[in-house]
């Protein structure tokens, strides 16, 4: 089997991107670990005091309040879901980076699957930062996907080579 194409440097910049959000969230997951030994209630409200939020506010108070539901069993769940976002951004990282055509699948589902929320949010309560965040995502789906239509994702150097084998 021939070796392919290596990802272009865009493939290149979005698996950073997202091997980023993967390891951010990695962060969240133990910072969700570290609440077992301390009342979360307590450390929401230091938190919202320390970054200089209206603790009357509504998100704070909404932020606040789960904070004070928060069960062993649910952080431990929170960490999970961290966990398991975190492994499906390293393997699309990964799959990007390596310019495998499964990874530009899994990147233009997965940003995919934000588009409409983001959009929503935009509607919703218009802002600079919503607008950014949805044109960002949405040229990534839209790269990746044409990308996986040019077949420029591992296609292989010689064309005798069968599409399946280049794909994996």
């Amino acid at each position: 089997m021939n070796p392919a194409r290596p990802a272009s440097t865009t493939m290149r910049g979005i698996a950073v991107i997202e091997a980023v959000k993967g390891l951010i969230v990695v962060a969240a997951g133990f910072g969700a670990l570290r609440l077992l030994r301390h009342d979360a209630k307590q450390v929401a409200v230091a938190l919202v005091t320390r970054l200089h939020i209206d603790p009357q506010g509504r998100e704070a108070g909404l932020f606040v309040e789960l904070a004070d539901h928060l069960t062993s069993a649910r952080l431990w769940g929170l960490a999970a879901l961290a966990l398991g976002y975190a492994v499906v951004r390293f393997v699309e990282g990964y799959g990007l980076w390596v310019g495998k055509r499964w990874g530009a699948w899994v990147g233009a589902i997965g940003s995919g699957v934000y588009v409409p929320v983001e959009v929503y949010e935009l509607v919703r309560h218009p802002s600079v930062e919503k607008g950014v965040v949805l044109a960002f995502n949405g040229a990534v789906v839209v790269f990746l996907v044409a990308q996986l239509r040019s077949r420029s994702v591992a296609a292989p150097l010689d064309p005798s080579v069968r599409e399946e084998d280049a794909c994996r």
